[in-house]
């Protein structure tokens, strides 16, 4: 039997635990990624972090998954599995976390550069554009609309950046599980889909690339990488559905 989409009140509670946990490992994330540091040195740290907190990661061993983060550098678009690999100057680094606590989880993402110095132009354009695609569909987000409403707010932005759009990935319910419904696609028409309901708590995690959305799964049978090996970011947060407007339970600042 599955699981209700509409969370209680002490699931709700749960959640914000959760995503409060969470949103500390993303920014020491953020704040400990240099030069010389590794996706696994990220990993551990991470690991360490959330222990301290009290969580647990949503991650590790779904459906197999071998870590507790996934870390994805330049075209490496999701899923990545962390290595011993060290950072270097202009490296494009995504951190995509899950947390649970007391049966309930939360999911967000980040991506950053490495090595303290300006963005290119495209870089600038990939992460800007990726970030404002998310914040953007969030400052929409409320009871009533369909799913559609938001996809198209999403694939407007991020068109507007000249990114390329992951349509095979996407934004999903959470909350008992990693993957609930509704999934909600990073692109769509507008008036069409499920409706969001109070109560829903759903991540919205817009996808692009600088060239081409296409993507192939490396042989580990996780790492998702472009298949024109141009760079790929995500910028996600889970998010509580309330009548008028919405409360993000994975908030980094």
């Amino acid at each position: 039997m599955s699981k209700p989409l509409i969370k209680t009140a002490t699931e709700i509670d749960a959640m914000r635990e959760s995503g409060a946990m969470l949103s500390k490992v993303l920014r020491l994330m953020v704040q400990r990624a240099k030069l010389g540091m590794s996706p696994k040195d990220m990993s551990e740290l991470a690991a360490s972090e959330l222990k301290s907190l009290g969580g647990e990661p949503a991650f590790l061993g779904f459906e197999g998954f071998p870590d507790i983060i996934c870390i994805s550098v330049n075209d490496q678009v999701q899923h990545a599995v962390p290595t011993a690999t060290p950072f270097v100057t202009g490296d494009i680094v995504n951190f995509d976390f899950g947390v649970r606590y007391k049966g309930m989880i939360t999911d967000a993402g980040v991506t950053i550069a490495i090595g303290g110095k300006p963005l290119n132009k495209d870089d600038a354009r990939l992460l800007n554009g990726t970030q404002l695609a998310r914040d953007t569909a969030i400052e929409h987000l409320k009871a009533g609309i369909p799913v559609g409403d938001i996809s198209a707010i999403i694939e407007m932005v991020l068109k507007s950046h000249k990114l390329g759009i992951v349509k095979e990935l996407v934004g999903h319910g959470v909350g008992h599980a990693l993957h609930e419904d509704p999934e909600i696609p990073n692109y769509g028409k507008s008036g069409r889909g499920p409706i969001l309901l109070p109560g829903m708590t759903i991540a919205i995690e817009p996808i692009a690339t600088l060239g081409s959305p296409d993507i192939y799964i490396e042989r580990d049978g996780w790492t998702i990488r472009t298949w024109d090996g141009s760079r790929s970011a995500q910028f996600e947060h889970t998010i509580l559905i309330l009548e008028n407007g919405s409360e993000i339970l994975t908030s980094l600042e």
